[in-house]
């Protein structure tokens, strides 16, 4: 069995850099937390709700993950998109995981709520058309800031 530490960083990663500022996140960077995990809403995403889930430690593959990170990584893929269907309404969550675009190599799950009327030709791979988009903006910090205190709250079973 492996184990890994709770948190190892790499300075230059988007990711590690705001897994070191633990607590003094906005709540858009901190929707969830454990030992191993930490749910961020999606930077540069054009949709609300788009979570990205991230592990603590800095890993680019899931053949890195430690055995009780891979443990917990199913039931958070569940927990939040029961959240998101809960909280946003949406008609499927998405569940992706590229870890490819530069600057971003660390590890990190796309857990996307596609909205019952999204346009057909963003469904399915075309959701990503709204990542990196200026023809789709990015919702407005307080909007994400938002949404997350109500992820965690249906997360924490206060809803």
């Amino acid at each position: 069995m492996s184990v890994a530490p709770a948190v190892t960083t790499v300075a230059a990663c988007f990711s590690c850099a705001n897994t070191a500022l633990l607590p003094e996140l906005p709540p858009r960077e901190l929707v969830a937390l454990d030992e191993h995990w930490r749910v961020a809403h999606a930077v540069g995403a054009g949709l609300l709700g788009w979570l990205v889930l991230v592990p603590r430690r800095h890993v680019t593959t899931i053949a890195e993950l430690a055995d009780e990170e891979a443990a917990a990584l199913g039931g958070w893929q569940v927990r939040l998109s029961r959240a998101l269907t809960e909280v946003t309404g949406c008609a499927k969550t998405y569940l992706a995981q590229f870890s490819e675009a530069p600057g971003f190599s660390h590890l990190h799950f796309h857990l996307v709520p596609r909205p019952a009327d999204l346009d057909p030709q963003l469904r399915g791979p075309g959701i990503f058309a709204l990542l990196g988009n200026p023809a789709h903006p990015v919702p407005e910090a307080e909007e994400m800031d938002g949404i997350a205190r109500q992820l965690s709250a249906c997360l924490r079973g206060d809803l």
